[in-house]
């Protein structure tokens, strides 16, 4: 495929699916829909006493895009505190929006999305995983099933 939107390092993230599935027990969580084209992500954490990610969850009915996005999460959140998370959205959305540098590591695989900077309506996509996440720092501890 030469469509830089769907390159293979998008391809092959999605197609790892790294965290797909579900948690026997979560702390939290939360989910996070795009109703103009139906994607849809839920996810469940596990957090530590210190408040950092021990593991992560997701179930993602989206495209290519939004699956790629949530497996870089599911392959690097382990260890992130909510701030950390809003930071990487700040970052990811500089990139996509003013083609800033991609974020810093553990999320460094986030440079992969490049491609959509031109797909404005693609963003969201991207972005997706990262607000449902962020939908479930907002939660009571221990509220989420």
């Amino acid at each position: 495929m030469s469509d830089p939107l769907y390159r293979k390092e998008i391809l092959r993230l999605a197609a790892d699916a790294h965290g797909a599935g579900r948690l026997p027990y979560v702390d939290l969580a939360g989910a996070a829909h795009n109703p103009t084209c139906g994607d849809k992500v839920s996810v469940g954490l596990a957090i530590g006493v210190d408040g950092r990610v021990t593991a992560v969850a997701h179930d993602t009915k989206a495209c290519v895009l939004a699956q790629a996005s949530a497996s870089i999460l599911g392959e690097r959140l382990k260890g992130a505190r909510q701030e950390d998370v809003e930071a990487l959205a700040n970052d990811v959305a500089a990139m996509l929006i003013n083609n800033a540098d991609a974020p810093a590591p553990p999320f460094e695989a986030y440079a992969a999305f490049q491609g959509a900077i031109t797909h404005r309506n693609r963003h969201r996509c991207v972005l997706l995983p990262i607000e449902a996440v962020l939908n479930a720092f907002e939660q009571e501890p221990n509220q989420a099933a």
